[in-house]
């Protein structure tokens, strides 16, 4: 009983640690990559740069896109495509 008492701090901590350090972080990038895969012709976006935009084009060789701004048309990768912010930009208004 003595030494698994020794290890039952150090469990402890893993326990910890995975249920609020490691296993949000992997379901995050589960949800990222789920979002990036439903990306779709029409869809307006916010890169994670800040640049607004609808998607013209996917290419899933390179796991591109690109994507028509006020400015013209320019690519980028998925992944540079925020989720959260894009989510924001087409949730429905609340009144």
């Amino acid at each position: 009983m003595g030494d698994i008492g020794q290890f039952l701090p150090m469990l402890l901590i893993f326990v910890v640690a995975y249920f609020f350090m490691i296993r949000p972080q992997m379901k995050r990038q589960k949800d990222e990559k789920k979002f990036a895969s439903e990306l779709k012709r029409g869809d307006r976006v916010i890169t994670k740069s800040g640049l607004h935009g609808k998607i013209l084009e996917l290419n899933d060789s390179d796991l591109s896109c690109v994507i028509e701004t006020m400015a013209g048309k320019l690519k980028f990768d998925r992944s540079a495509i925020s989720m959260e912010l894009s989510r924001k930009l087409n949730a429905p208004v609340k009144k």
